[in-house]
Parts: C-alpha cells; structure tokens; sequence
C-alpha cells in the first residue's frame, strides 16, 4: 500500500513539474508535432558548426543547442570544421577560411542586425557583432517554432530604433505601480548573492524579441537605489543581463543629492551639485562599465525637479547628460508633466513646456514622450510633440501593463494599439511624416533613438498575470525591432510558439486577439471619450467623479456631458488644443463631420441628437458602440471554449475563467457608463438592447479596496 502511495505521489509530482504553467512564455522548445516537417528539419539541421568562447556567443550556443534539441527531440552534435556542417553561425571577423565568403551586405546589418541564408555550403547565421548572432539565433528558432520552411531562406534583419526598452515601475519594497501580476521580479533582499533562475529567463526572453535594455526601477523614483548597496545589487544583474545584450538602466531621483549626497540643493546649475552628479555617474560605471544610464519623471505629479529652482527641463537633463556622457550613457527625460496649477488644458501642457526647449538638450539625452497627450486612455491621438522638436531626439513610451485596459482580467492585445499610434501621420514637413518615421531617426536625422515600454511584469508563475498579457510583452519587443511587422503577423508567431500550430487554434486565438482592442475601446470609451476610469486604482467606470482632487483627476473635467452634449472641444472655440498639430493634423480634426468617429469627442463637444455616419443619432451611437463592445466580448468568450482540448488544461481553464470576468466588466463598464450619460441625453436605451438591470445608484456605490495596481 505505501509503494502504490508512493508511486502517486510521484505521479503528481510530475504531472505538476511538466504543467502548462505558462512559465516558459514563447521559447518552449517543445517537439515539433508535424512529422513531415520535423524530418525535413532533422535532414537540413544535423551537424552545426559553432565556435564560441565570449559570453554573448556562449549564450547564443547554449540557446541553440538546447532549443533545437527540444525541437527536433535529438541532439545535434557539433562540428570541429565548417566543411560538412549544415548549419554554419560565425561573425564577418571570423568567417571560416575554406567557406566562400556569404554573399551578405554586413555594411546594412549594423552592430545588432544579422542575415540568415541557404547556401550549398548549408544554412549560415552571420553578423558583424557577437549580438547580431545571438538575436540570429533566436529569429532561426521562431522559424523553426511557427513551422517555416528553411528552403531558400535570405534573411536580413536590423533593428530600426536603437534603444528599446522596458520601463519596469517596480519599487525597492516589490510592490509595482500599475503592475497586475504580482510582485516584483527584483528581490533586493537576496541580491547580490542569490541570482534567481528568473532573472536569466527574464534577459533570454528580452533577447528573443529584440529588447535591448531594461529600467529597473519605478519612474516615482527612490534615491537608496543610487547608494552603494543597492549599486552592488544591480551589478548583479547587470552582469546577468550582460550576456544577452541587455543593458541596465536606473532611474534617478532629481532630489538624490539632498536625500543621499547630505546637500542643501539639488540646484542644477550649482557646481556642488554637478560634482556630486559626476562622482555618483564614475562610481555606477566603475562598477557596471556598461550602464546605460538614467530614466528621469520630474516636476510632474510631486516629482522634484528642476523647476523647483526655476530651472528648466533642459537645465536638469543636461546636467545629468553631462554626468553620463564620457561613459557613453544617455538620460531619458520624461515628457509627461502637468500642473494643478495651470488652467490650461492638459491636452496642451507638455507641449507649451517642451517645444520652446527644443534643440536645448545635450546630444545624449532623449525626451520620452507618451503616444497620446493624456495618460495611456484605450485610444488617443498622438502626442502633439511627435514631429514638434526637430532638434531633440524622442523616444516614444507605450504602456504594455493595462492600467486603462482592463487590467490583467482582460484579453486585450495591444499590437493594433501600437501600430495605430506609430502608423499615425503627423504631417510635419508633409505627408508621410509618420510617428514611426520621427522616433527612428528617419525623418529628423536623430543622433540617438529610442522607443520603450513599461512592463507588465511580475512574480506571477506566468510573468504577466493574464496569459495573453504575454502577447503584448512580445508584440512590444517584435515591432520596436521591425514596426513594419503587422499585429496579424506576430499575433499568429506569438500563438504558435506559446500554444501550438494547430489549424484551427491559430486561426480561432487570432481572431480573439484582433477583435480585443476595439471591443475593449468600444465597451469602455467609444468615440473618443477618455480618462472616464475609477479614482486611484483605475479600476472599472466612473464618468460621474467631481472630487479626485484635482480638476484634471476627475472624470467630469475631460467628457464635459451636459444636456447640449458630449465630449471636449479642442478646436479654436475651445481650448484650442489642436493648435498644437501639423496644418495636416488640424484639417483633420478641425471639423465634426470630417473627424474620424474614433476621435470625435477627444475634439468636439458634440449635440446628442447629431447624425452620425452610420445615420444614427450620437446617443445611439453611443448605445450601439457599447453594446457591439459587450457582444464581442461575448464572441470571444465562446470562440475560446470551443478550443478545449486544443489547448492545454491549465491554460484553457484560466483563459476561460478570466474571460467570463472580461464579459462582467464589460457589461459593468456599459450599463454604468450609459446609465449616467443618459441623465444627460434624457434619451431611452434603445429598445432592441438588453436594458441594464442596476440602477446608476448601484454603480456609483461600488467600492474596490482591493483593487490591485497603486504600488
């Protein structure tokens, strides 16, 4: 009896070390299930030729090795000589003497790019750099993962934005703000001794997609992790990251030298202040040689900065640009600052800030800029700066984590977010002046260039709490690499490397993933209402909030409902807001009936009985948008369920359960939010919809104390 005990507990044991836990994110590496194409594999890749000895290319090795063993569920020996090697990776610098030379152009690959190609020699993986291979490497096995053919490959690839990055708004004490899977990854407790697993896994997935630095800590900055302990913690992971070409960025707090450094100033323009700036910038490259330098949130929301010494933005991030600079580092300087104490709106206060500033800022400092004006809203016209600063470098800022997307109970995938803002047209010097064609150089000829992320990541066994919010990680990394690349595209490389091949899971799972962002906007702020979310934790609708503090906290102040109607007017009757656009831009925006419908009320005060495109009126096009929001929620809701046994048990029952809590919320967010407007509109729900079964009273009385999110 205690042997058959036993031998189940070993039995569970196993089943619960081999479970789909979504740990292993999109490198699973598992056996490929077609036959055929695994023995076309097996023919092409049986012998590889692969000289290491840094550890970059040890890295890249080990990854190859190891990936293709999973793959093809053998392992493939290597090769002492290039001749009779059938996969052959090497750099330019060290191309085999009895191979002809690749006929590769290495003069367009850069320092990172790499080219895969079919020769008669056999497949080869080159670069200029150690980094080149090792992102090769990876781009090899995403062939081999979504089931490409390895016939005819010529395969060029270079990175299009130089510094790609993920923003982590992890704290000292591992609580993250706006994180919604768990705690922080960064145990500063056990560091620098302990090196968790994770943390190896965390820079190999970067790697995967292009990822090429990581902000440790969160923009609401603490100045202990600029003392020498914490220093030394950090080099911990520097020296992790390093391998995968992954550098190492801080954030500093503009007051440090008052709270760290024992001065009475954080003056700027003080000479004690630079020096202690300069001393601090040698003391962090002593120790990480390769630090890429600071993240900087100032004089924005109680954030000190310069301007407390009335200095100006320029005047900090040059200071700090200055400290950096003989060490090759940058400053990222962030552009999201509003005051209480302007009665401007705040549609137009990064603008009115930056735009005098422009060509101001050091060579090495780059402003990073959000996509929209306000805060991370569903969808928002981009920023006015984009194509505004000619002279400055500017990094775009997405939101990966879904502050105001539904959080980590909602599947929403944000490629098409993404894609939208960078396909977006600023018109500055013409048409073709894309958003995409400003943060990469092309348009102004920038000296540095960068895009980043704030990270959805946490200690949740999955990384980023939903399943899908793996999705978004992997979308970020794939277009800050290539924005060419379409939402379709990688959405269909993300479900193939993180589920499987199957005919009908890819297809089904990709139309999921494609209708998630509209249904989300439509089932939350359609037609271009925004900033309309709970107080604080930004959980959930609540359009009717007059006391978050300040004006500009409080819903009322952005959609301006009254019985004429809805939405804000930002043209030249309003807050002129649009003013700060491209003559293209503005000729967009500046009529209502020309506006496009997504934007309409971002710009417009528009009447309730006004005849929308569809020939209905705003109030049922309102209604209409919110209930076609819920029925597609409903649509994704069952397309999932008819993927059980195609997936994974312990996947498809988390998917299934959060998208049940997906459809409630997108229902709360509809009844709530119509039940309101409509004291405004005076106008019934249309009958044909489901009429909510709670009153507005009942909306407004919901609290959320345990709503995650505040850090």
């Amino acid at each position: 009896m205690k042997r058959w005990s036993l031998l189940f507990f070993l039995l569970l044991y196993f089943r619960a070390a081999i479970a789909e836990d979504g740990y292993r994110l999109w490198l699973r590496y598992d056996k490929i299930v077609n036959s055929t194409l695994l023995h076309s594999y097996l023919n092409q890749v049986n012998t590889i030729y692969f000289p290491a000895g840094t550890p970059v290319l040890d890295a890249a090795r080990q990854e190859l090795f190891s990936g293709l063993e999973g793959l093809l569920d053998k392992k493939i020996p290597a090769g002492d000589h290039a001749s009779g090697s059938s996969l052959l990776i090497f750099t330019k610098a060290h191309t085999p003497l009895n191979l002809s030379a690749p006929k590769v152009k290495y003069e367009d690959l850069g320092k990172e790019g790499f080219a895969i190609n079919s020769t008669k020699q056999g497949i080869i993986i080159t670069a200029n750099t150690d980094i080149g291979i090792l992102y090769g490497v990876f781009h090899f096995l995403r062939l081999l993962q979504t089931g490409q053919s390895l016939e005819h490959l010529a395969i060029t690839s270079a990175p299009r934005i130089q510094h790609r990055i993920l923003n982590h708004w992890d704290n000292l004490n591992r609580t993250v703000e706006r994180g919604y899977a768990g705690f922080s990854i960064w145990n500063w407790h056990t560091l620098p001794e302990y090196i968790d697993q994770r943390y190896i896994d965390y820079a190999r997935a970067n790697a995967s997609i292009g990822i090429n630095g990581t902000v440790l800590t969160n923009v609401n900055a603490n100045a202990l992790v600029l003392t020498k302990d914490y220093l030394l913690k950090v080099k911990a992971l520097a020296d992790v990251f390093r391998p995968y070409g992954i550098k190492v960025y801080l954030t500093a707090r503009f007051s440090a030298p008052i709270e760290i450094g024992k001065l009475s100033t954080a003056d700027p323009l003080n000479d004690t202040v630079k020096a202690w700036w300069n001393a601090k910038a040698k003391e962090i490259y002593q120790l990480i040689p390769d630090f890429g330098g600071f993240l900087v949130k100032a004089n924005s929301e109680g954030q000190p900065g310069p301007q407390s010494y009335q200095r100006t933005h320029a005047d900090g991030a040059n200071m700090l640009a200055d400290a950096v600079a003989p060490y090759g580092g940058i400053v990222m300087w962030r552009a999201f600052v509003y005051s209480n104490a302007s009665p401007e709106d705040r549609f137009k206060q990064a603008y009115n800030e930056f735009k005098p500033l422009d060509g101001q800022f050091r060579a090495n400092v780059l402003l990073q800029v959000k996509n929209g004006p306000i805060d991370f809203q569903p969808r928002e016209p981009v920023s006015p700066l984009f194509g505004a600063m000619p002279k400055t470098p500017l990094m775009m800022e997405f939101q990966i984590t879904q502050e105001y997307l539904g959080q980590s109970t909602q599947l929403v995938y944000e490629a098409p977010l993404f894609k939208e803002v960078l396909e977006t047209d600023t018109y500055h010097g013409g048409k073709g002046a894309t958003v995409a064609r400003i943060i990469d150089g092309d348009l102004h000829h920038y000296p540095q260039t960068g895009i980043a992320g704030v990270a959805n990541i946490g200690n949740d066994r999955n990384w980023t709490g939903h399943p899908f919010g793996q999705a978004n990680w992997y979308a970020f990394g794939r277009l800050a690499w290539n924005y060419e690349l379409s939402a379709a595209q990688i959405a269909d490389e993300w479900i193939k490397q993180t589920f499987s091949s199957d005919t009908l899971l890819v297809a089904t799972t990709k139309k999921i993933m494609l209708s998630s962002y509209e249904a989300m906007v439509n089932y939350m702020t359609p037609l271009g209402l925004h900033h309309i979310m709970g107080t604080g934790h930004h959980y959930g609708p609540a359009p009717w909030i007059t006391n978050a503090g300040r004006p500009d906290w409080n819903p009322v102040y952005y959609h301006r409902a009254d019985s004429v109607g809805l939405g804000f007017d930002r043209t030249a009757t309003g807050s002129n807001a649009l003013a700060q656009y491209a003559a293209g831009m503005q000729q967009r925006f500046q009529d209502v009936h020309t506006t496009p419908e997504a934007f309409l009320l971002w710009f417009h005060h528009v009447p309730w009985n006004f005849k929308m495109q569809s020939g209905r009126t705003l109030w049922d096009e309102l209604c209409y948008r919110y209930y076609s929001g819920v029925a597609t929620a409903k649509t994704m809701q069952q397309q999932w369920n008819t993927l059980e046994g195609r997936v994974d048990k312990e996947r498809f029952k988390q998917v299934q359960m959060l998208l049940a809590i997906q459809v409630k919320e997108a229902t709360w967010w509809r009844n709530a939010c119509l039940l309101y407007f409509q004291t405004f509109s005076k106008m019934p729900i249309p009958g044909q919809y489901e009429q909510p079964g709670k009153t507005l009273d009942y909306y407004k009385g919901l609290r959320f104390p345990y709503a995650p999110g505040n850090g």
